[in-house]
C-alpha cells in the first residue's frame, strides 16, 4: 500500500484529521524504518476491526508521580500518542508511572520511546497483546509482549531498543512475511528465556490492572546523566540498537 492510500483509508475510516495524521505518522516511521509490519500493512488490518474513530482515551488518575489513563474505545495507538505528548508537555520532577488500561493494539513501541527521548527523557514500556506464545506444544498463554527502551543523548541520537519477546511478530503475519506458526518464542533452544520475560510482563502489566483487557506500562524519567556519547564512542562506530 503507498503512502496517499494508507492516508486516505485512515480518513476513510472515520477518523479525524488529527488522528488520521498522528496515525499515519505512526505507520510511515515503520515503514521508513523497515518494520513492515507495523507500517501500512496496519491499515488494511484496522479496517477488519471494530473501531469507534471518534473514541478519545481519558485520564482517570494523575498524582504526580503517577498516571492512569482508560482507551475509552480508542486505538491503542491514539492512546499511547496521547501519553507521550502529555508527558513531554509536562514532564515528571524525577520519574513518573504511567499504566494504561484497555489499550490496544499499541504499534511500533520504539516509535513511543524515541519521541520521549527525543525530548530528552528515558523511557521504558511494555505492552500486552492477545495470547500468541507458549511452550512447545502447550497452550499460549503470553503476548509476544515487545520491551522498548529509549535513552537520550547530548549528541542528538538516541539509543532505542525495541524487543518482541517472539521469533516473528504478530505485524509480520498480517503483513505476509512470516506464517503464524513461526510465531514462537526467539531464541531456538534457548527459547524459555524470552517465554519467561514475555510471561513477566505479561503479569506486570496485568497486576498494574483494574480491569482485564490489554494494555501498556511505560515508566518516564528525567536523566541524571549522559551515558549514550561515551558509549558511542568505546564502540567506534558500532551500529547502536534504534540507529538508522
Amino acid at each position: 500500500m503507498e503512502a496517499d492510500e494508507a492516508l486516505e483509508r485512515l480518513r476513510a475510516r472515520g477518523f479525524s484529521e488529527d488522528d488520521a495524521q498522528r496515525l499515519f505518522a505512526h505507520f510511515s516511521e515503520a515503514e521508513a524504518r523497515g518494520k513492515f509490519g507495523h507500517g501500512f500493512s496496519r491499515v488494511e488490518w484496522l479496517e477488519t476491526l471494530e473501531v469507534d474513530p471518534a473514541a478519545k482515551p481519558e485520564t482517570v488518575e494523575a498524582e504526580g508521580a503517577f498516571e492512569r489513563w482508560h482507551g475509552r474505545g480508542a486505538l491503542g495507538y491514539l492512546v499511547l500518542d496521547a501519553v507521550v505528548r502529555t508527558q513531554l508537555a509536562d514532564p515528571p520532577e524525577r520519574s513518573r508511572l504511567v499504566v494504561c488500561e484497555q489499550t490496544f493494539p499499541t504499534g511500533m513501541l520504539g516509535g513511543w520511546v524515541r519521541r520521549l527521548a527525543d525530548g530528552g527523557l528515558v523511557a521504558v514500556l511494555t505492552a500486552t497483546s492477545p495470547p500468541r506464545l507458549g511452550a512447545p506444544g502447550g497452550p499460549k498463554v503470553a503476548g509476544t509482549n515487545p520491551l522498548a527502551i529509549g535513552i537520550p543523548s547530548s549528541d542528538g541520537e538516541p539509543v532505542v531498543v525495541d524487543v518482541s519477546m517472539g521469533a516473528v511478530t504478530w505485524g509480520d503475519v498480517i503483513a505476509g512475511l512470516a506464517d503464524e506458526e513461526q510465531l514462537v518464542p526467539f531464541g531456538g533452544e534457548q527459547w524459555h528465556k524470552a517465554f519467561a520475560l514475555a510471561v513477566g510482563l505479561q503479569l506486570v502489566v496485568d497486576a498494574l490492572h483494574h480491569e482485564e483487557g490489554y494494555g501498556a506500562v511505560l515508566l518516564v524519567a528525567r536523566p541524571e546523566s549522559d551515558p549514550v556519547p561515551a558509549l558511542r564512542e568505546r564502540v567506534a562506530g558500532l551500529r547502536l540498537p534504534g540507529d538508522a
